[in-house]
């Protein structure tokens, strides 16, 4: 064997053990050692997690997109994540929070005060949830109403909405639990939730919409249905690890009893991350319904549709970008700046190649990828065409992305939601709406606006990193 094949089967070898040891899942320690290696280790559970987290709509769009009345039930599944939007803002807040003080904590070598944090932000989070999801059950056909459905398909859709409306504790507690572990670390205990849930859901979306031998066909309904149950099996096995797994995070019931200097000290980070997120989610509900009352039903789930299939590429890189929040807690907490801003570095040079793949994928195969959720020929023909417009900002997508990540991991949940405002309220939504109704462009107004929008928030983003405020952040 030469010289050269010899290289060639060490790296080879060293790459198998990398995504071993990866998708294994083991606590190290992020604060020393190869920042390549760490970046990775982190890096490739996100993305599976994150893929396994797209995996959950694209699979309810397959199914429903093929009912006789698709298009109606492509528009409810649709506008209804964009009304979950807000629970997930919720859930994706408290989820930084946690991931910025337990990754903090775990640099400082203090796994005890790092538990006591995630189960504070689980207590908190729950209980504003309950309430989110109990107005959402009663309100549910008049949600769907506002968002811009048709009485038609706000009637048939309602059962489905107050489903996905009740079980959002599951999916508040899905998002925040991963976001502990992540921040202790152990991204691979995250993937394997996700992998957990997903697999339960497709097994189940089939049986629970078309019917199974004795198992009556629950149509749109059993997509909910499905989710939940999916959803909810991930949630056990996420317990599971924390009370009996490996993780040196181990829960106890004293952790949730309120301790209200710690509560606040997580709110101080959660609150202006959760009006981060309900900032953009408010933006993508405003789109959904500008479409729908543009477009139409078909318009509407033409958008929708596209909106799933980005959201496929762009959730792996929002994993991706993860790793970047973990190792600048961790590191931070070490006191290790300059290896906090090496891992920024590291990941934007990882995202820019993923974003750039994905982006050439949706340029050449996208009409291709939409083929195979619905067989309705105009809602091919509105989502293809906007996954092509959107797909255009995918490298400024993901330099954004790994920028926010820094702020959030680092405590400094403020600068992006300052950012995310004026990005979004203040230029995507005007702009939108006088391309989609001052220029009649409708539909593709809104998708044009996207990418726009998208690229002023990235070059925002790195000049305010640039400035390096989130250094001294203190959490």
């Amino acid at each position: 064997m030469t010289t050269q094949q010899n290289s060639i089967t060490s790296k080879t070898g060293r790459i198998f053990d990398l995504l071993k040891q990866a998708v294994q899942g083991k606590e190290l320690d992020f604060t020393q050692g190869s920042m390549r290696r760490a970046v990775l280790l982190l890096a490739i559970p996100m993305m599976l997690e994150m893929i396994m987290e797209s995996v959950f709509a694209l699979v309810d769009l397959y199914f429903v997109g093929h009912l006789h009345n698709s298009s109606e039930a492509i528009q409810t599944v649709g506008l209804t994540e964009s009304v979950l939007a807000i629970i997930y803002s919720l859930a994706v807040g408290m989820s930084m929070a946690a991931t910025a003080v337990v990754a903090r904590r775990i640099g400082e070598k203090d796994p005890g005060e790092a538990a006591k944090a995630g189960m504070q932000a689980i207590l908190v989070a729950v209980f504003f949830n309950l309430i989110l999801s109990i107005a959402g059950y009663f309100y549910a056909r008049e949600i769907l109403m506002l968002m811009g459905a048709s009485a038609a398909t706000a009637t048939a859709g309602t059962p489905f909405i107050q489903i996905m409306m009740c079980s959002s504790t599951i999916i508040v507690l899905l998002f925040l639990i991963n976001g502990i572990f992540r921040g202790a670390g152990n991204a691979a205990i995250a993937m394997k939730s996700l992998w957990v849930a997903n697999i339960v859901n497709i097994i189940l979306c089939p049986v629970l919409i078309n019917g199974f031998g004795p198992i009556p066909a629950f149509g749109l309904t059993g997509a909910a249905l499905a989710t939940t149950i999916g959803r909810a099996t991930g949630v056990c096995y996420q317990l599971y690890q924390m009370v009996k797994g490996k993780s040196q995070l181990k829960i106890k019931l004293a952790y949730l009893y309120p301790h209200f200097k710690q509560i606040t000290a997580l709110l101080k980070i959660a609150i202006p991350a959760v009006f981060q997120f309900v900032i953009a989610s408010c933006s993508w509900i405003f789109l959904a319904q500008l479409v729908a009352t543009t477009g139409g039903d078909h318009g509407s789930a033409g958008y929708q549709t596209a909106i799933r299939l980005m959201m496929f590429f762009m959730l792996p890189a929002w994993g991706l970008s993860g790793a970047a929040s973990t190792l600048v807690g961790q590191n931070l907490g070490a006191k290790n700046l300059k290896r906090a801003e090496d891992s920024v570095w590291q990941t934007t040079k990882y995202i820019i190649i993923y974003m750039g793949v994905a982006m050439v994928l949706c340029l050449l195969a996208g009409h291709f990828f939409i083929s195979f959720f619905t067989d309705d020929v105009l809602i091919r023909s509105i989502a293809a065409k906007g996954l092509n417009i959107m797909s255009m900002g995918f490298l400024f997508y993901g330099v954004g992305m790994v920028m926010t990540s820094t702020f959030n991991g680092a405590g400094d949940t403020a600068t992006p939601t300052m950012i995310n405002f004026f990005g979004f309220w203040i230029f995507q939504i005007p702009l939108a709406y006088i391309l989609a109704k001052h220029f009649n462009l409708g539909p593709d107004g809104v998708f044009i606006a996207i990418p726009v929008a998208e690229t002023g928030i990235a070059i925002a983003a790195y000049i305010l990193f640039k400035r390096g405020r989130w250094k001294t952040m203190q959490v």
